[in-house]
């Protein structure tokens, strides 16, 4: 997968958090999730203790603040749907920098930045520290089905590849004279598209044969040892176990 999304997610490394198992890390982030979801939207110093608990992930694995925060745009949406939300949700009014906005909708814009974003950056630190293919033996190991996992793991190592020759056809119609610059090259993408299509899935028939004639019989070999000791366990909980008590004292205040 060296070819592959890996290397603008995974941030290769040694700490004590590259080194837990990876399905001990996906029950870490599933607990503090829960936790961060859970929490009523008005406990504002609990979400702040959350992100201290993820800050300190972050140098326990060091992984810098500048490559979080470059990967946290997928979360774009999310913001932009959050900040309409005070000026399109009824109820009690307010006043915020001289515009006024719904109250309702304000705590509502707040809920979905809030708990979006300890979200993402969990997310992104569990992709800093595990690599694709480790995920998705851990996900193997939470008897998730196998074909599901089969079907991810080809998604993903052939997601480059069709890329790569997505590219090479760009390449070879250029050198063709071919520029689109209107409506009116449509049809000659379309027929570029179809042709990406026919060769894609040529190609998978020929891994498919090139696999039954290794031995191949519905399930992918696990070459890779990834069982827990007590202490990884352990290790791991922690972080679920602190959002679970930050979560706990939210709900009793």
């Amino acid at each position: 997968m060296t070819g592959g999304p890996e290397h603008r997610l995974f941030r290769p490394g040694d700490s004590p958090v590259h080194r837990l198992p990876p399905h001990c890390k996906l029950l870490a982030l599933i607990g503090f999730v829960l936790a961060t979801v859970s929490t009523p939207r008005e406990a504002y110093w609990a979400f702040g203790a959350y992100a201290a608990l993820l800050a300190v992930v972050a140098a326990i694995a060091r992984v810098p603040a500048g490559f979080v925060l470059r990967r946290m745009l997928v979360e774009t949406p999310f913001v932009l749907f959050a900040l309409l939300l005070p000026f399109v949700a009824g109820g009690p009014t307010v006043e915020v920098l001289g515009l006024t906005v719904s109250h309702d909708g304000l705590l509502g814009a707040w809920n979905v930045l809030a708990k979006g974003t300890l979200g993402v950056v969990a997310g992104v630190l569990l992709a800093a520290t595990t690599e694709l293919r480790a995920l998705l033996l851990g996900l193997r190991k939470l008897r998730m089905p196998p074909l599901l996992v089969q079907i991810m793991s080809f998604m993903l190592r052939y997601g480059a590849v069709i890329t790569a020759e997505m590219g090479r056809m760009r390449i070879a119609r250029e050198s063709r004279g071919f520029v689109a610059r209107d409506l009116r090259q449509t049809p000659a993408v379309a027929k570029s598209a179809g042709a990406l299509f026919i060769r894609s899935y040529e190609r998978g028939e020929r891994v498919h044969l090139a696999m039954l004639s290794r031995g191949y019989t519905g399930t992918m070999p696990i070459l890779v040892d990834t069982r827990a000791g007590a202490a990884q366990w352990a290790a791991a909980a922690t972080l679920p176990a602190a959002a679970l008590a930050v979560w706990a004292g939210a709900l009793l205040r």
